[in-house]
C-alpha cells in the first residue's frame, strides 16, 4: 500500500507538471493564433487573452489522453533512471502491480475531469462562441431548443438592409434544419417593439428567404390583432439565415455540460433533428477516464523495465507512437460514429478496451517468470 501511494503521487506529480507545460504552450499558441484571426477587428492584446483564456479550457481538455501517455512516460523513465523500478522489481512486484496504481490515478483524474472540469469547459465554449459571433457577426443570429420548441432569432431584412429582428419558435424540425412545422415568427421593429406576428403551418427555408404554408398574419399595431388578422395559402419572408448555419446554432456537444447531456438529447429528438453526435460525445466522456488509465497502460509496456543508452530514447518514441495511435484511433472511431457509421457505444467504449488489452499484453508479455 505504501509503495502504491508512492507510485501514485509520482505519476500525478509528472501529471501535473506536463499539464502545465502544456497549459502554457496553448495559451500563448491561442494568443498568436486570435491576433492574426482577428487582425482587421482591433481587439488588442487583453481581448486576445481574454479570447485565448476563454478557448483554452476546450483545447486543453480534448488533448487530456496525450498529456496523461506524457505524464506515465515520464515517471516510468524517472523510476527507471534512479534504479527505483530495479529495486521494486526485486521485492517481488510484479509489472501489473506497480501499473496499477497510476491507471488508477488516471482512472480518478478522468473521472475528476468529466464530473467538474467538463462543466467548465462547456460554459467557457460557449462565452468565447458568443464573443467570436459578437466579432464576426455583430451576434444576430441564434438557435436554441427547448423541452418543447426551437427557437431561432434572424436579423428583419428590408430593402437589403437590416430593420429589426425576427423572432422564430417553432414545434419541430427537420433533420436537415430546413423545415420548421407549427412555426410562429414575432417581428420586433428596431424603434418600436413588437409589430406582427406570423403563424405557419410549415415554413421551409429557400435561398434568401422563409416559405411560408397555411398562413395567418397578425399586425399587432392595431387596436384588435385578431380582427384585423388575415389569412393566406403562402407567404415569403426575407432571411439571412442557411441550413448550415442553423445547424451550427446547436453548437458542438462540447458546448453542452456533461450533466445536461441526455436532457439536451431528449430535447433534440422531439425538435426532429438527430442527436447521434450529442449521443458519441456523450458515451465517449464517460469512456475518458478509461482512455487516460488504458494511455498509462501504454506507458507502462514500453518504459517500464530498467533502460539505458540508446535504448530510452526509442522507448519513449514507441510509447508515444502508441498513444498518438490510440488518440487517432479514438478521433476516428468518433468520427465513424457521428455519421451512424458503428453505434455510439462502440465508438466510445472500443478504442480504450483495445489500448488496454494490448499494453496487457505487452506487460504480461516481458514479465520475468
Amino acid at each position: 500500500m505504501i509503495l502504491a501511494r508512492y507510485v501514485a503521487r509520482r505519476f500525478l506529480r509528472s501529471f501535473l507538471l506536463v499539464a502545465g507545460v502544456f497549459l502554457l504552450i496553448l495559451f500563448l499558441i491561442d494568443m498568436i493564433e486570435l491576433i492574426r484571426r482577428f487582425s482587421g477587428h482591433d481587439i488588442g492584446l487583453p481581448g486576445a487573452a481574454r479570447l485565448a483564456a476563454l478557448n483554452i479550457a476546450g483545447s486543453f481538455y480534448s488533448i487530456l489522453p496525450l498529456i496523461t501517455v506524457l505524464g506515465g512516460i515520464a515517471m516510468f523513465i524517472g523510476l527507471a533512471r534512479s534504479s527505483e523500478m530495479v529495486a521494486i522489481r526485486a521485492s517481488g512486484r510484479s509489472g501489473i502491480k506497480v501499473v496499477t496504481a497510476p491507471a488508477v490515478t488516471a482512472i480518478l483524474i478522468g473521472v475528476l475531469t468529466v464530473g467538474l472540469f467538463n462543466p467548465l469547459v462547456a460554459v467557457t465554449g460557449k462565452l468565447f462562441d458568443n464573443a467570436v459571433a459578437v466579432i464576426e457577426r455583430d451576434g444576430r443570429q441564434t438557435v436554441s431548443v427547448g423541452d418543447r420548441a426551437v427557437w431561432l432569432r434572424q436579423s428583419l431584412i428590408e430593402d437589403g438592409e437590416e430593420a429589426g429582428q425576427i423572432v422564430i419558435r417553432a414545434r419541430r424540425a427537420s433533420p436537415d434544419a430546413t423545415t420548421l412545422y407549427d412555426a410562429s415568427f414575432m417581428i420586433f421593429d428596431q424603434n418600436s417593439g413588437p409589430v406582427r406576428r406570423i403563424e405557419a403551418h410549415q415554413a421551409r427555408l429557400a435561398p434568401g428567404e422563409w416559405r411560408l404554408s397555411d398562413v395567418k398574419d397578425y399586425v399587432l399595431t392595431e387596436p384588435n390583432p385578431e380582427a384585423a388578422a388575415s389569412t393566406s395559402e403562402a407567404l415569403s419572408l426575407a432571411s439571412d439565415l442557411t441550413a448550415q448555419r442553423i445547424r451550427d446554432g446547436f453548437g458542438r456537444p462540447e458546448a453542452v455540460p456533461v450533466w445536461q447531456l441526455p436532457g439536451f438529447i431528449a430535447g433534440l429528438e422531439r425538435a426532429g433533428f438527430s442527436a447521434a453526435r450529442h449521443r458519441v460525445w456523450f458515451q465517449m466522456e464517460l469512456a475518458r477516464p478509461f482512455v487516460m488509465a488504458a494511455m498509462v497502460m501504454i506507458a507502462a509496456a514500453f518504459t517500464m523495465q530498467h533502460l539505458r543508452g540508446r535504448n530510452t530514447g526509442v522507448a519513449v518514441l514507441l510509447a508515444f507512437a502508441a498513444g498518438i495511435g490510440l488518440f487517432f484511433l479514438r478521433n476516428m472511431a468518433q468520427i465513424l460514429g457521428d455519421n451512424g457509421q458503428i453505434p455510439a457505444a462502440m465508438a466510445a467504449w472500443a478504442p480504450p478496451l483495445v489500448g488496454i488489452l494490448l499494453a496487457l499484453g505487452l506487460i504480461l508479455q516481458r514479465e520475468d517468470g
